[in-house]
């Protein structure tokens, strides 16, 4: 019986220690969130209907995969703030016009990855802002 109420003590003491941790950088990826994130747009692209797949996007590959007839390219980072389980990371997308390095829009989305119990299971996450890079290529290219 004693060594049942111990693991369960262990059990209770690791659960608590990893979701306080998670709760804390679920917190700091929203109050950096409500800082710097979300997606921002400088200008604005009206293009032909033709140049629109069927589910409404365009063709923005990232920059060194873009060929000579590319207009537009991206770039991306992913920044470690913090490393282990759970992780904090920044995500950072920038849209640029090619022909003039004409910088289109950015978005910026902060990620709290893992903090769960470990196991063969998904890890879990929890992004902000919820919106993503096909929201910004919404934004910027618009159907004339």
């Amino acid at each position: 019986m004693k060594k049942i109420i111990l693991l369960l003590l262990a059990s209770l003491i690791v659960y608590a220690a990893f979701f306080t941790e998670k709760d804390r950088l679920d917190r700091e990826v929203k109050r950096l969130c409500a800082i710097d994130g979300g997606i921002r747009v400088y200008e604005t692209v009206k293009l032909p209907a033709e140049r629109f797949d069927q589910y409404g996007q365009i063709r923005v590959p990232v920059k060194w995969l873009a060929e000579p007839g590319d207009e537009y390219y991206y770039k991306g980072s992913t920044s470690y703030l913090i490393k282990g389980n759970p992780e904090l990371l920044q995500l950072r997308t920038w849209i640029y016009h090619k022909s003039d390095n004409r910088l289109l829009g950015e978005s910026t989305v902060y990620m709290r990855r893992g903090g769960g119990i470990p196991g063969p299971w998904h890890m879990p996450a929890f992004i902000c802002p919820q919106e993503t890079d096909v929201d910004m290529k919404k934004r910027i290219f618009i159907m004339e």
